[in-house]
């Protein structure tokens, strides 16, 4: 194919892995239980009369369920992608792709295009699905249509930024952290230009227009819009108008992010670091590259008479090449002082866990996490920016309207500790390290604690930063003192759960695309997911009371679906317990939320989210052996 062997390869292969159809059926299953879900609340309290009623019910889903998939997939297409690049650098497998035939096109487009291979397949199998959706009426075909091309713009988009910041930085979580930084700042910039912040227009165009033609979250709303008068099936122009200008942007920026990693592939590659480890060539080696082509090399060859030394000196000295000590009495032989070998320069001192050592004192997840802060650093400044207005005003602020610039640096903060978290494993997978840890003399305390240490450590000002946030809303009257320290140390129990499910995570499954899907996905469950039922409830009915049963159902598949991610691998009756407690346990915090009963948030996500780490915390510890599959027994 004209991509290359590369995008050529997934596609062979992907039939034939058992993972592609059960992520098929599990999306496809999800997205049915929405459905399902959400026509038990609504026939729950109304009274379902007329076609009107049907058409209200399929245009509110579809509003529910296109803005949801598009962000959903917007991130794990940016995580799929950057981890993919990411796995092949730590693996040294991509120098071996930078040896062969092929060009620089077909190994930057063929990884990115197998990277969202999966993507890919959960935008067009939710394509007939909202078909099936339109026959309630409400919304119409070309609504679909162009809801599924925003996001598959925007997927692709987002995982050309991944490939190319993986291809560009050293470390999977750099890569990671960084794109969705990248990410979540620049749809944040767009909505605040097209709240008119940076001014009402540029150069003659509405901040508005310009918002809707750069940010994919604004792009998916306009998409959804009924259009003034019916389209002919055929008549694309008309069918495309409203995301036209998206379409121009989002593809313009594809071309340019791609040809960016195209051409710099080979420089990024191999990187800083190792080129840095090969020493300088030899005279006599630059002599012969700068020989003519027919012109032979210097006549003298120094690694010619080296190498005649060395076999000469093991000829003669057979006990030197087995690292033996000569014989007494051998005169003659040369005894080597183990202080001539050692390495010169300055020796740092090692803790007594050198595992937290190695996190804090050295530069395990790379030099350059500058750009790491600073986005973050950014957005949380636009976050306090938006609660000092929102208090500078004579009117008091409601919850919803404190919520809407805190909640979202929250999850972004919980994403990346999780991701700091998971990729500490996985890339001593990838590097080859990890089996070297499992057979020296660390014990398993030193290396779980280590690693949450390190965790904690690497993502200082992610934890500090929200937890920040919160005494300034405190002070700014937002909330009482109790209030304040409910949500303080709800943060620190979240900030421990989503570090302890990335090294439990990290520690069950070898391939890094899988470790961090999987980890994400779950944070992603339970308070995005969790997050849409409750929306659902306000959407479908406005009652909390007597609609909990319909939410059931939905409760028990997400049970099922974490005890699979956190428990299949390693069974334990505690993590079975935690896995079916956490959903109903995150709905009803959030349900008390809404109804300002917020003791009952903390005691409640407290409580569960602290039995699940330790359900992860003790089998990782006690049962250390295998689960990290040091022994099977």
């Amino acid at each position: 194919m004209f991509i290359g062997p590369v995008f050529t390869r997934e596609v062979t292969i992907a039939p034939r892995r058992a993972r592609t159809f059960a992520g098929r059926a599990v999306y496809g299953g999800f997205l049915l239980l929405l459905t399902a879900t959400a026509w038990l609340v609504m026939t729950g309290t109304q009274l379902i009369s007329d076609t009107g009623d049907f058409s209200r019910f399929g245009s509110a889903l579809f509003h529910l369920i296109a803005p949801l998939q598009m962000i959903m997939l917007l991130f794990f297409a940016a995580v799929l992608a950057a981890g993919s690049a990411a796995q092949e650098k730590d693996r040294k497998t991509l120098l071996l792709l930078l040896l062969t035939r092929m060009t620089n096109s077909e190994l930057v487009l063929g990884k990115l295009l197998a990277s969202l291979l999966e993507v890919f397949v959960f935008v067009l199998l939710s394509v007939p699905f909202l078909m099936i959706l339109a026959l309630f009426g409400g919304i119409s075909y070309p609504q679909i249509f162009r809801a599924a091309l925003v996001t598959l713009f925007g997927a692709l988009l987002c995982g050309s930024v991944g490939s190319c910041i993986a291809l560009w930085r050293e470390k999977t979580f750099q890569a990671v952290s960084v794109t969705v930084l990248v990410i979540v700042l620049w749809l944040a910039l767009w909505q605040l230009a097209a709240y008119g912040v940076f001014g009402s227009s540029w150069g003659g165009v509405a901040c508005g227009a310009a918002a809707d033609a750069a940010s994919p979250w604004r792009a998916i709303f306009t998409a959804m819009r009924p259009d003034p008068v019916p389209v002919a099936p055929l008549a694309f122009g008309a069918l495309l108008k409203p995301i036209a200008g998206y379409l121009a942007v989002t593809g313009a920026l594809i071309v340019l992010v791609n040809g960016l990693a195209i051409a710099r592939v080979r420089v990024w590659n191999p990187s800083r670091e190792l080129k840095q480890a090969v020493p300088e060539e030899d005279t006599w080696l630059k002599s012969a590259r700068r020989a003519a082509p027919g012109q032979a090399a210097p006549a003298e060859n120094p690694y010619d008479n080296l190498t005649d030394n060395l076999f000469a000196l093991e000829a003669e000295h057979p006990d030197l090449a087995a690292g033996t000590e000569p014989a007494a009495g051998d005169a003659g032989k040369v005894r080597i002082d183990p202080a001539l070998s050692a390495a010169g320069g300055k020796v740092r001192p090692v803790w007594n866990n050198p595992i937290i050592w190695r996190e804090i004192r050295t530069h395990a997840y790379g030099r350059r996490n500058l750009i790491i802060r600073a986005a973050y650093f950014i957005l949380f400044m636009i976050s306090a920016w938006l609660l000092h207005t929102l208090f500078a005003g004579n009117a008091a602020p409601g919850v919803a309207q404190i919520a809407l610039p805190l909640v979202p640096l929250l999850i972004l903060s919980l994403l990346l500790v999780n991701a700091q978290a998971a990729t500490s494993l996985t890339s001593e997978r990838d590097g080859g390290t990890f089996v070297l840890l499992l057979v020296s003399d660390i014990s398993p305390k030193e290396f779980v604690w280590g690693k949450l240490g390190g965790t904690f450590y690497n993502m200082r000002e992610v934890i500090l930063l929200p937890l920040l946030l919160c005494l300034y809303l405190w002070h700014l009257g937002g909330m009482s003192a109790l209030n304040a320290f409910f949500l303080f140390a709800g943060l620190a129990v979240l900030y421990f759960f989503s570090a302890m499910i990335g090294i439990h995570v990290g520690m069950q499954y070898e391939n890094t695309r899988s470790a961090l899907a999987t980890s994400l996905g779950i944070i992603f469950f339970l308070f995005v997911g969790i997050g849409t039922c409750i929306w659902m409830m306000l959407a479908f009915s406005g009652s909390f009371e007597s609609q909990l049963q319909p939410f059931l159902a939905f409760m028990l598949g997400g049970g099922v679906g974490l005890y699979l991610c956190l428990g299949l691998r390693n069974p334990s009756s505690a993590i079975a317990l935690a896995s079916f407690v956490l959903p109903p346990a995150t709905f009803y915090a959030i349900t008390c939320f809404l109804l300002g009963q917020y003791h009952w948030v903390f005691f409640s996500m407290a409580g569960a989210y602290l039995f699940t780490v330790i359900a992860m915390l003790i089998p990782a510890i006690d049962e250390f052996d295998t689960v990290t599959g040091r022994t099977t027994e």
